[in-house]
């Protein structure tokens, strides 16, 4: 596992556009994930303990965005050949234990990871109504065993919650750390 942090955010990037499938073979586009009023793209996998320590929260704050108007989408940018945990059928399996409201996509090609610059597991990009980039951060002070501390900020979701209020997210975020994507040999 090599640990990657996220670059400081971009604000006012565009969203690049992508048609992935889910495990069930549905394609789904940006146009189809977005939200009325904010747009969450995350970049994650199944075997990842950075992941796997914020995936009940990943779940539970997309919830939350819903009646924000912001929905969610997770994109899974491993060479899951290399890494079989990362295959589709456990991706179906990881987004049912977890309830996900949301569509977990996979990119083949990793050429939507690379296009939003995605560069860790968990990776979040908090879009705006206009899909213009106001959130590069980490979810919370949670890491693998060690939960955050009992009133932490919820980092994210107060950040999208402002965007979706807003059009704008906060000046200052710290950065998102994980595992390193798993780019395909050649």
């Amino acid at each position: 596992m090599a640990l990657r942090q996220t670059p400081v955010c971009d604000f006012g990037a565009r969203a690049p556009d992508f048609r992935l499938r889910d495990p069930d073979g549905r394609e789904w586009s940006l146009q189809d994930c977005r939200g009325e009023r904010g747009t969450l793209v995350m970049f994650i996998c199944n075997h990842c303990p950075y992941v796997r320590a914020v995936g009940e929260l990943i779940a539970a704050d997309a919830r939350a965005l819903l009646v924000h108007g912001v929905r969610s989408v997770a994109i899974m940018p491993n060479d899951y050949r290399a890494y079989p945990e990362d295959a589709p059928r456990h991706m179906r399996t990881l987004a049912a234990e977890l309830g996900f409201t949301f569509p977990y996509l996979i990119d083949e090609t990793q050429e939507v990871a690379r296009a939003y610059g995605a560069v860790c597991t968990p990776d979040f990009f908090g879009y705006n109504a206009d899909l213009k980039l106001q959130y590069r951060g980490r979810l919370d002070a949670t890491t693998p065993g060690r939960p955050a501390p009992p009133g932490a900020k919820r980092e994210l979701l107060e950040a999208m919650i402002a965007v979706a209020k807003t059009g704008r997210g906060p000046r200052d975020q710290i950065a998102s750390q994980g595992c390193s994507i798993k780019w395909r040999e050649g």
